[in-house]
């Protein structure tokens, strides 16, 4: 069990850069606790600010609760208190519940709220979900915005009163006028990280909205690039920022819009491109083609 405090994990994990690590399965579909350990430790040498074990990019859909603690426990002891590690969190109250003490069993820093399953509810009712899920757990929790799991200010002002640990908002929903609302009202009660995806795309403007920082994806394969676009977004170098969104994260994107699920298929994709294979990603998603994978080939064989 985690030793760090919920103001402490906030602290940590706005310090840097965030990576989102996938998760290892091997051909016959089975969780690759080995591989999944050789990426952290190579991950780790390129200092990122936190890990999230079982997140959006490592298929936490697709994971048993079993498989889920696992992945959880590799992560934390691999890292050995090194970063934080965030696990993440979903599905209805009950189950997410139960993924959230999984996840402070097996040891991790805080926990990443993530959409629950299917269903659109009232304001009212997605506030319950998520004071339930704080009350679950003693860990730091981050509530992601997105696709069903919407929070404008004044409902998220309400969850900060009444749950102590809800420390961080991550919004994966890129409603400016929004962002900026929740930034106005709640200063620095929380720490907020970018979570659209292909996460490079908006660190700029959203660092000018007290966004410091976000959870990358391409951290997985390209990490060193991750690290210098990260520190050019900080520094404010427009020059850089651009250059390297129109001859890499643009045409990255590019690819990843070709079908739904690529977000996380296309960085499979991208660490077989550079010899690191984490095998292939669990159905309903898909992987890429045999000529999207060339193509992404090309493409990273220039940023290596």
């Amino acid at each position: 069990m985690s030793g760090m405090s919920p103001e402490e994990f906030a602290k940590k994990i706005g310090a840097g850069l965030l990576s989102f690590p996938v998760t290892h399965f091997t051909d016959s579909d089975t969780f690759n606790g080995g591989a999944y350990r050789e990426h952290i430790e190579w991950l780790l040498e390129f200092k990122p600010a936190g890990l999230f074990a079982a997140g959006g990019t490592g298929e936490f859909f697709s994971l048993t609760l079993d498989e889920f603690s696992a992945v959880v426990s590799a992560a934390v002891e691999q890292t050995n208190h090194r970063v934080p590690v965030v696990a993440g969190c979903g599905y209805g109250t009950a189950m997410a519940k139960q993924f959230a003490r999984a996840g402070e069993a097996a040891g991790a820093d805080g926990i990443l709220l993530l959409p629950p399953y299917l269903l659109n509810a009232d304001p009212a009712g997605l506030v319950a979900h998520v004071e339930a899920v704080c009350a679950a757990t003693k860990l730091g929790v981050i509530f992601y915005n997105r696709d069903n799991a919407i929070l404008n200010d004044v409902w998220l002002e309400r969850l900060c009163a009444r749950c102590p640990n809800l420390v961080g908002f991550k919004d994966g929903y890129g409603d400016i006028e929004l962002m900026t609302r929740i930034y106005a009202r709640m200063g620095d009660r929380l720490t907020y990280i970018g979570g659209l995806p292909t996460a490079e795309t908006f660190a700029l403007p959203y660092l000018e909205m007290g966004v410091t920082t976000y959870s990358s994806a391409i951290f997985n394969f390209l990490p060193q690039f991750a690290q210098d676009f990260y520190a050019a977004v900080r520094r404010r170098d427009h020059a850089v920022v651009y250059k390297e969104l129109r001859d890499f994260v643009l045409p990255y994107i590019d690819i990843r819009n070709r079908h739904k699920g690529y977000a996380v298929s296309i960085v499979k994709a991208g660490m077989r491109a550079v010899g690191r294979p984490a095998g292939p990603v669990r159905t309903p998603l898909t992987d890429l083609d045999t000529s999207e994978l060339d193509a992404l080939a090309k493409l990273i064989a220039g940023r290596s």
